[in-house]
């Protein structure tokens, strides 16, 4: 009742990209946030509080959030072995770098995900939108070999967190266009 989880199997690889463009509509209300648009699982593909730690799997989404301030961005969202809380890791980084996001207008969001291999950390997390790189680090996303692939793509648009604040009471429209995704390897 309050957004979408999707999770799309893919051939698992070792680095893909997504590319696509997205838009709220004009009378959307922001709320608190809330995690957006396409993104990648890999291994277990840990999200919802459960850390990485373990090795054995991460995620890589996009999430919007608005300050007590009333700021509005994009916000990167990284589960891999060595976050630093038991939530997403958002770098601190956010687009714009000042500034809100607007409604009504579109954003073309890139992500780009490698895979490390054993407990490197070689692998690698980008994330571009609207041609501004906002994220774009070495990572170690897993210890373990047989969990290190990308499994699937994952769609998840919902007002997030666990308290009401992330709530809203109007029905808010997100939409989405020109969906790429492409296996590198």
């Amino acid at each position: 009742s309050c957004g979408i989880l999707s999770n799309i199997n893919v051939v698992t690889g070792s680095e893909y990209q997504v590319d696509y463009d997205v838009r709220f509509h004009s009378q959307f209300d922001w709320g608190r946030g809330g995690k957006l648009g396409f993104g990648f699982l890999i291994g277990d593909g840990n999200t919802g509080g459960n850390p990485g730690w373990d090795g054995n799997g991460g995620s890589m989404r996009l999430i919007w959030y608005q300050t007590t301030q009333g700021r509005v961005y994009f916000q990167p969202y990284l589960y891999y072995k060595d976050q630093p809380n038991q939530t997403g890791d958002d770098f601190g980084v956010t687009y714009p770098a000042t500034g809100s996001i607007s409604k009504a207008k579109w954003y073309h969001v890139s992500m780009y995900i490698k895979s490390n291999t054993g407990s490197n950390m070689n692998g690698h997390a980008r994330i571009a939108i609207n041609g501004t790189t906002i994220l774009d680090t070495g990572i170690r996303w897993t210890t373990n070999d047989s969990e290190r692939l990308v499994q699937s793509i994952c769609f998840q648009t919902f007002r997030g967190g666990d308290t009401v604040d992330w709530e809203s009471l109007t029905m808010g429209y997100i939409y989405y266009d020109n969906l790429k995704v492409q296996k590198i390897n």
